[in-house]
């Protein structure tokens, strides 16, 4: 079939593909993209959970995680080592979502410069601490609870002032930073006395 000009009409219609047409190649390009997409976020958000990203700025590496490698949460008897996110980033994604948003006032400290000298660093140090113990405290320490639970424990295995303080946890529903401030980090000078269990 011919139109007027000569041409055919099955050319026009390869030139304008029909609705049905261009609906499913949009499906099929936007499923793709969003594949592509989610499977990028996800790497950058991963590759942000690292430790080597977590200390690639001075301020972490030159403070918290020097104090960290002290600690029985970094070298051990048994060699299980917590690195940052595991103590700071919840595993679930809507918990690890909000958190990354909470992460942002750590960017805005980093390009503002208000933490980028030790000295400035320990001025903040109990503002950052109380900031992250809240956190801590309102999602009953999720973290810790992710390798630690106080069910558990043996507690015959105890010694018996710990066996006594987790009893009385349990007993008063109390969560694993309202007794272990300062177990990865040093603890901030200025503390309250109800800060310093």
């Amino acid at each position: 079939m011919s139109d007027a000009n000569g041409r055919t009409t099955l050319w026009r219609r390869l030139r304008r593909p029909s609705a049905k047409y261009s609906l499913l190649t949009l499906l099929v390009i936007g499923f793709i993209g969003g594949i592509v997409f989610w499977g990028g976020f996800n790497t950058a958000l991963e590759a942000t959970n690292t430790e080597e990203f977590c200390i690639s700025c001075h301020e972490m590496r030159d403070n918290t995680y020097a104090e960290y490698k002290e600690t029985i949460h970094y070298k051990n008897r048994t060699g299980v080592r917590a690195v940052c996110a595991n103590c700071h980033v919840p595993k679930e994604w809507g918990p690890k979502m909000l958190r990354k948003i909470q992460a942002s006032k750590e960017v805005w400290g980093k390009l503002t410069g208000s933490i980028d000298t030790p000295e400035k660093f320990e001025a903040k140090r109990l503002e950052l601490a109380q900031h992250e113990w809240a956190r801590m405290k309102a999602n009953n320490s999720l973290e810790c609870r992710n390798c630690h639970s106080l069910q558990s424990m043996d507690a015959e295995k105890q010694k018996p002032r710990a066996r006594k303080s987790h009893e009385m946890a349990v007993r008063d529903g109390e969560t694993c930073i309202d007794c272990h401030k300062g177990i990865a980090h040093h603890k901030p000078h200025g503390m309250k006395e109800e800060d310093e269990d």
